[in-house]
């Protein structure tokens, strides 16, 4: 990002209400009183209103056109259709909203009512992403899920009479008391719902969530117990990987597939390291600075709101912001960009941060690949199978010491 200009900018906007709280999820996201939406979505419209204002204070340049928008939380959908409707009304008089923008909710299966879906195809709504996560009806229930695959195959249906056909669906592997019977079964109803694009996520255990609490404790309420091995998980994700190509699904990202045309927009924007604006609680923004340096390149800033709802509500936002020196952003560029099947093409890195900066990235490429985590074809870095498996472990060789290069301004 810091070597590139861009006329178009994606945005993030947080929606934290659930109507229940997953067993395994750490996010900022809980379950609220319908009588916060109103004060949350107010608060929202004021942060909208006011970012040309906080990013010229921050010196940080605000991009004339938006071309991706997404509604995360959370679950967006529970949002009442006349909140909605005020939501993207302020959104489009902040901004310059692309006619042809990728526009994405996330919604929860069987927890998006007809006039909020009325009022999210009137808003433009393209895209949506149902968080499914299982399509076998314990697992979605013991992990703290409100719906079965009736539920979700109906919203599917629902969707598409509506016009939203760009669909993706979420699953998870190794959530507690899977089989590889169980993740076939949920494998072939994906398949069988023919969305053009899904996301598949290794289970990760936060010491945060009440899943991690409860294997910390021993408990068995969440029934950690059943959570399956790590190699589990990994033959359940490999085998996701095979089935989905199979299918036509085929992976460009660590956790995401799609079927040509339907490549998710906005999150392609955070691995390419392209500018977004986030608004609403826990949220995050990456924008450039308004002017180079004399090196030429640009600053990057990056912020992040409170966690903290109450706070958030009382307008007291951000709570961080931090100017990324050009060692981060080398550091981003190889571990957002490496999480995409395409790689990391060294000669464009050279071109940005100079060859001394980025071969001691090759050192570290060089080791790598000796143990099978990485390939270079001359041109192109890449994980390899293994690779994606042990992602974290490789990411963790490109980062240097952020606490010493954090540039205060």
């Amino acid at each position: 990002m810091a070597g590139r200009t861009e006329n178009a900018f994606g945005v993030y906007i947080s929606i934290p209400f659930c109507r229940s709280k997953c067993t395994y999820c750490n996010f900022a996201s809980g379950v609220y009183p319908a009588s916060q939406h109103e004060r949350y979505v107010e608060r929202l419209i004021e942060d909208l209103r006011g970012a040309a204002e906080w990013t010229a204070r921050m010196r940080v340049e605000l991009p004339q056109c938006v071309d991706t928008v997404y509604l995360g939380g959370g679950t967006p959908s529970l949002l009442g259709p006349q909140l909605v409707t005020r939501l993207f009304t302020a959104l489009r008089e902040a901004f310059d909203v692309a006619p042809d923008a990728e526009i994405t909710v996330e919604c929860a299966p069987g927890q998006l009512a007809d006039p909020t879906l009325e009022a999210m195809v009137a808003a433009g709504v393209s895209r949506v992403s149902l968080g499914v996560q299982s399509f076998v009806d314990r697992e979605a229930q013991s992990s703290g899920r409100l719906h079965n695959r009736a539920i979700v195959e109906d919203d599917l249906r629902r969707l598409r009479r509506a016009g939203i056909t760009n669909l993706n669906a979420d699953l998870i592997a190794g959530l507690a008391g899977q089989t590889f019977e169980s993740w076939e079964e949920s494998l072939a109803a994906l398949v069988e719902s023919c969305v053009p694009h899904a996301s598949v996520y290794m289970l990760e255990v936060d010491e945060e969530s009440r899943l991690g609490r409860e294997l910390l404790a021993g408990g068995a309420r969440y029934h950690a117990g059943l959570v399956p091995s790590d190699d589990a998980i990994a033959r359940m994700y490999e085998r996701a990987i095979e089935r989905l190509d199979k299918a036509g699904l085929t992976q460009y990202e660590i956790s995401n597939f799609s079927r040509p045309g339907f490549l998710a927009k906005h999150n392609l924007r955070y691995w390419e390291r392209r500018p977004y604006l986030g608004v609403g609680l826990d949220a995050s923004s990456a924008l450039c600075a308004a002017e180079s340096t004399s090196t030429g390149m640009r600053d990057v800033l990056r912020s992040k709101t409170t966690d903290d709802l109450a706070a958030y509500l009382a307008g007291r936002q951000p709570v961080e912001t931090a100017w990324l020196s050009p060692e981060q952003q080398h550091e981003e560029a190889w571990f957002l960009g490496l999480r995409l099947n395409a790689g990391v093409e060294v000669a464009s890195l050279e071109s940005e941060f100079g060859r001394e900066m980025v071969g001691t990235a090759m050192d570290a490429v060089e080791r790598m690949a000796e143990d099978r985590l990485l390939h270079f074809d001359g041109e192109m870095v890449r994980l390899t199978a293994q690779g994606r498996l042990l992602s974290n472990e490789v990411f963790q060789e490109f980062l240097g010491s952020a606490k010493d290069r954090i540039a205060a301004r």
